[in-house]
């Protein structure tokens, strides 16, 4: 798992890349700390998230919620389809208040 962050002022784009497990919560907790202090702007990259369980929707939670409090704005944005698995198992789409973009059938 790793994080990627970039930093323009006061806005912070994350790129999340392998899993959002247990076994990688600490390293998800550091790695959105410090934006969530430093940012008014995050916008939190999951397309190559590969794996998530309840920790890793924990910490989005989590998250949103923090940004929420400090009147910052955080959007989770370029769902992988294992996102997007989790949040419609827990019917959570709704709540992060992002955009979706389901993948097309064929």
């Amino acid at each position: 798992m790793s994080i990627n962050v970039v930093t323009e002022g006061n806005n912070c784009r994350i790129s999340i890349h392998g899993e959002m497990t247990i076994g990688a919560a600490a390293e998800l907790l550091r790695g959105l700390a410090t934006p969530l202090v430093r940012c008014e702007d995050i916008e939190v990259n999951l397309a190559d998230v590969i794996e998530i369980d309840t920790a890793g929707l924990q910490l989005m939670l989590a998250a949103k919620r923090e940004a929420q409090l400090k009147n910052k704005t955080l959007r989770f944005v370029d769902h992988s389809q294992a996102v997007l698995d989790v949040l419609d198992l827990f019917d959570l789409g709704v709540h992060f208040g992002d955009p979706v973009v389901l993948p097309q059938v064929v």
